[in-house]
């Protein structure tokens, strides 16, 4: 699929629509079906051709031909199963055009055609589906890529987020991230990488990337990068979805086990963080008796499992105590803040980041007040890693704002505003400014 800046597939016009309101009706379709099928789709057809690359351009190839053919026909009942027939009959007529239609191939385009592309052909069993796509992140994290190649292939293609978006969640130009999609295509396809879960002795070799991979998904359903929603709990449940199916192919891994119950305590608290007209409602403004409570038990289990296989917490389980402390804490004012700085402080030995430090302010400022906690912030903005981080500013506008120095904090509430994609964000924060 051609390399785009937006998530997804660039769904702009369709030829010959029969009126401008079917088309636009059309365009918005495909594009929810897009970011909910896509990660199966482009599965299915890894699958299908044996080809990362090869699976996204007929992806692509199937959303323009939906674009065409909706505006007039309607959008199918199964319109991700609809999506992966017409690239697969795309992918057998390149093969006849070829001449290279052997036996293999013949036979599956007489089943195609004999079934005459019923709707249950593109995604015939969930489960199925399922492992398609945990095998098609394995096959993104295989150890031929770099580190770098592993994460930013699979956040196109599973977590179906655009170059600027990784780009963002990096903190590296977008063009480079493009370069390393390109070349992680490539190299997969000369690699001949098989479409498959590997053995269990190959695990460990792609386990971080997996891991990592899942994590930046979850965190783009917890607060998307772009788009009009401050929650996209369909995003971070199939991150914990496929987190689960990891932690069940190693259950002695305490760091699969610690990203799972991140997730879970993370997610619980999704119900109460959006208003019935999907404006953001900050921690402090909830309603906990909203936070579902099962899946916080869920959670704490799997961090005791950790724990219990006695080798110490990773980046992930710190994380998932942060989480635990605000998930069983009463309120914001008897959550145990000074436990959230240790914990904050650990993982800024074992994983530092500015993105960790500024997390360690905020905690920092709910411990002992926000004047120890700007000096911290004021240091991660002289060294301008976090330059074009929306939460830097946001951070610091807040802090400004306890400290009585308004005109500052608006200033930064709204320098935030301008840097955020996020609709809602953007909408909470020039609120909080207004409001000063």
């Amino acid at each position: 699929m051609p390399e785009a800046d937006a998530a997804g597939p660039a769904v702009t016009a369709a030829s010959g629509p029969p009126d401008e309101a079917a088309a636009e009706r059309a365009r918005r379709a495909v594009a929810a079906v897009w970011r909910i099928e896509s990660a199966r789709v482009v599965a299915a057809l890894t699958r299908f051709v044996g080809d990362v690359g090869q699976a996204e351009d007929l992806a692509q190839e199937a959303v323009v031909e939906a674009l065409r053919q909706w505006p007039a026909e309607g959008v199918p009942a199964n319109p991700g199963a609809w999506l992966t027939t017409v690239a697969k009959r795309r992918a057998i007529d390149g093969w006849r055009r070829r001449d290279r239609l052997d036996e293999r191939y013949a036979a599956m385009a007489r089943d195609l055609e004999e079934r005459g592309g019923a709707a249950s052909d593109g995604l015939p069993d969930p489960d199925a589906v399922d492992d398609d796509v945990l095998r098609l992140i394995f096959v993104a994290c295989h150890p031929v890529l770099s580190r770098e190649a592993q994460i930013a292939l699979t956040l196109r293609v599973v977590g179906g987020l655009g170059s600027d978006e990784i780009a963002r969640a990096f903190l590296v130009p977008t063009a480079t991230v493009q370069q390393r999609i390109v070349r992680a295509k490539k190299t997969l396809a000369a690699a001949k990488v098989p479409f498959e879960v590997p053995e269990p002795n190959e695990y460990a070799a792609r386990l971080a990337a997996v891991l990592q991979v899942l994590y930046l998904v979850f965190n783009e359903g917890h607060l998307p990068a772009s788009g009009a929603e401050w929650v996209r709990a369909d995003v971070s449940n199939e991150a914990l979805r496929l987190a689960r199916m990891v932690a069940g192919l190693m259950p002695r891994e305490p760091e699969a086990l610690s990203l799972v119950a991140l997730m879970e305590l993370t997610a619980a608290r999704f119900p109460a963080r959006t208003a019935p007209d999907g404006t953001a409602i900050p921690l402090d403004a909830q309603d906990r008796t909203r936070w579902d409570r099962a899946q916080i038990g869920r959670g704490r289990a799997a961090l005791l499992k950790a724990d219990g296989l006695g080798r110490g917490r990773g980046a992930y389980g710190l994380q998932a105590g942060i989480a635990e402390c605000h998930a069983t804490a009463p309120t914001v004012d008897e959550t145990d803040w000074a436990q959230i700085v240790l914990l904050y402080e650990a993982l800024g030995r074992i994983a530092p980041s500015p993105v960790v430090e500024l997390n360690r302010a905020a905690a920092i400022s709910m411990a002992t007040g926000p004047a120890s906690a700007l000096a911290v912030v004021d240091g991660l903005v002289a060294g301008g890693a976090l330059a074009r981080y929306p939460a830097l500013p946001a951070v610091r506008g807040e802090l400004l704002a306890r400290l009585g120095r308004t005109d500052e904090a608006r200033a930064e509430l709204e320098a935030a505003a301008r840097l955020t994609g996020n609709d809602r964000e953007r909408e909470s924060l020039l609120a909080k400014a207004a409001k000063l």
